[in-house]
């Protein structure tokens, strides 16, 4: 038996306080209030989990932009010039575009459709690998500075 059904039982038909159930079950007053009132307005419905997800993004770019984003970086390809993501934000702030979106979501937006592929991390070498085979190493390390210093503390 879930958690919210328990909730939901107790309150609604064994009558306890909305109160007294939060504290037996360790969760707030307010989720008490929310279940209760999702059931009230949904039914069995209530029980159910609900997605968490916003169900929109007021941030969002909107496919007109985002079209107009992919048709800067074609044209502005085609033509030989540079076409990243500064760029086309200074091309849509000229075109009158507002909001412009950020050199981010613009990479976003390029990488999403295809345009830019990503890049595999490269590990940083230390520059002991880089320079110096074992050998070298062992033998640096022992002429170091600072290796009189960590053989005396041992």
């Amino acid at each position: 038996m879930s958690l919210a059904r328990l909730v939901i039982t107790a309150v609604t038909v064994e009558g306890h306080s909305k109160s007294e159930v939060a504290r037996d079950y360790g969760i707030t007053r307010f989720w008490v209030q929310t279940l209760v009132k999702r059931f009230e307005a949904e039914g069995e419905a209530a029980f159910q989990p609900h997605a968490r997800r916003p169900h929109t993004n007021p941030r969002a770019v909107d496919l007109g932009a985002e079209d107009q984003i992919i048709r800067l970086r074609k044209q502005l390809s085609k033509n030989g010039l540079d076409a990243g993501a500064e760029t086309i934000a200074a091309h849509l702030a000229a075109a009158g575009v507002s909001p412009v979106p950020a050199t981010s979501t613009i990479w976003r937006i390029l990488s999403r459709r295809g345009f830019i592929t990503p890049q595999p991390q490269k590990r940083p070498r230390s520059s002991w690998r880089r320079f110096c085979g074992s050998a070298q190493r062992t033998l640096a390390s022992r002429h170091h500075p600072l290796a009189a210093r960590r053989r005396l503390r041992d």
